[in-house]
């Protein structure tokens, strides 16, 4: 629907005014911001989760099971508050820089939870035998362990890519254009959809190639295995010398991601005082808000859990074909998609415009990406070979698929329930448009006073989407370790 929106409005337009308005400096401009965005926090995030995750998981570093929760704490705190603490202690800090930087802390943890549940799955006689031909410690990591966590590595960086291509309030904040913030500006200022949508068209384009880049880095090769492999554990690398500087780098990990913004909301909370806590205002938009993203998380698991079983077992031109479907809309702004959704509801079906069925459709269509990530991950890991030998025992394709792939998927798809709800929890730009009257959630309470630069009164709503979140993190972290057989 988004896509179709997009194409009609082109259509509209007119081959010549969408000449006009693709190819001009300003689109240029957003162009190379985004590209450098991407570019340069894909890598980072990479380092930086491989880094966490190889020190918590198969290093001897002291309080790894500590470090290991701090690594994932991150996701409880949404994207646009990491922006609004880094702006209240550094007034200064805008543009590319900037940008790099909140992104990387808030995002990374999307890499590290997958990259890490994949150590820990890991055969440790693999990297025995590697040694045991001379191979030293960086030399293993490099071609034994590294190209064991590629589809980890993908599907993560693929997730961080969306989000950096779709995220708003984050760039807006900290001041840094991208083409989600100027099409969200050109609609709130003069309402240019021809120029917006255009915007938009070329975001798809981005998104495509992005998932494109993915599907070649995956490759074809399977991941999955009959056993558990060797009985025993890795043993724990010493880090001997190294490990005081090992511990600064979990440390100042968690600083930056997690000191700065409960810091600051501390600070924000001590200077409103009694006054900026609304007893009634917070608990219904908690309310509200916990409801929509309980009932978008099992809604968006549920429709992704085809796509997931057809990528896994059914792969080819056609699959990869409908995988793009499910995951193009996830690098689109919620401004898009929620304005195709008001012209539809509008035209076509005008009972459901702004009922909480659109705002559930709405939420469906944008984090499908993150189900689709979690529950292939987990597919990908159930040999087929249990449904064969199911169905040789008498079970039908579909007993077997049931009753042995997706309960053997299952924690994989709680995870991908809990990082919906995450997503649901703090969206919103969807939100602000698509919800029924009087709908509050505490990512539209929270936007409408830091709009007013009422960084005070915002603060509570922050603590709450915070709170909120946490037991989703919690969550997250432990089907995480369930899912790996531990």
């Amino acid at each position: 629907m988004p896509l179709a929106f997009v194409v009609w409005i082109t259509i509209q337009t007119g081959w010549d005014t969408v000449v006009e308005l693709v190819f001009r400096r300003r689109v240029g401009e957003l162009l190379v911001n985004t590209l450098l965005l991407v570019l340069l926090t894909l890598p980072l995030s990479i380092l930086v989760a491989v880094t966490l995750a190889w020190l918590t998981e198969r290093s001897d570093l002291p309080g790894r099971r500590f470090w290991a929760w701090l690594a994932v704490a991150p996701l409880a705190v949404p994207a646009f508050v990491h922006s609004y603490a880094w702006v209240t202690v550094a007034p200064g800090l805008h543009g590319l820089a900037a940008a790099v930087l909140v992104s990387v802390l808030a995002y990374s943890p999307f890499l590290y939870l997958p990259v890490a549940a994949q150590l820990r799955r890991l055969d440790p006689t693999m990297e025995d035998v590697a040694a045991s031909l001379g191979h030293g410690p960086w030399r293993v990591f490099l071609t034994v362990v590294l190209p064991q966590l590629r589809l980890a590595v993908c599907g993560g960086s693929l997730l961080i890519g969306l989000h950096l291509l779709a995220e708003y309030g984050l760039y807006v904040m900290i001041q840094f254009d991208t083409f989600t913030t100027a099409i969200v500006d050109q609609f709130q200022s003069a309402y240019n959809g021809p120029a917006a949508n255009m915007l938009a068209g070329v975001l798809v384009l981005l998104c495509m190639g992005l998932m494109g880049g993915e599907v070649l880095l995956r490759g074809q090769e399977r991941y999955a295995r009959v056993g558990s492999g060797a009985a025993r554990r890795a043993a724990p690398a010493e880090l001997g010398r190294t490990t005081l500087p090992c511990l600064l780098i979990p440390l100042l990990f968690a600083a930056l991601s997690l000191g700065v913004p409960l810091l600051t909301l501390g600070r924000w909370l001590a200077i409103g005082g009694s006054r900026i806590w609304q007893g009634a205002d917070i608990g219904g938009a908690i309310v509200q808000t916990v409801a929509l993203a309980l009932a978008g998380a099992l809604l968006t698991t549920l429709a992704a859990a085809p796509m997931a079983w057809l990528s896994v077992r059914a792969p080819g031109r056609l699959q990869r074909v409908l995988e793009a479907c499910h995951y193009y809309v996830g690098s689109l702004p919620g401004v898009v998609v929620a304005l195709s959704l008001v012209t539809i509801t509008v035209r076509v079906a005008l009972p459901l415009y702004q009922t909480v069925g659109t705002v559930l459709l709405a939420y469906l269509l944008l984090f499908l990406p993150r189900a689709l990530v979690g529950l292939r991950a987990s597919l990908a890991q159930a040999p087929v070979e249990l449904e064969r030998a199911a169905m040789a025992l008498g079970r039908t394709p579909l007993q077997a698929v049931r009753q042995i792939t997706f309960r053997l998927a299952a924690p994989g798809a709680a995870a991908s329930m809990a990082m919906v709800a995450l997503g649901i929890t703090n969206e919103l730009t969807a939100t602000l448009m698509l919800a029924p009257s009087g709908t509050r959630t505490l990512a539209t309470e929270f936007w409408s006073l830091t709009s007013e630069i009422d960084y005070a009164g915002a603060a509570p709503y922050a603590v709450m989407m915070v709170a909120a979140s946490l037991p989703m993190t919690i969550l997250l972290h432990i089907q995480s370790k369930r899912a790996a057989g531990r």
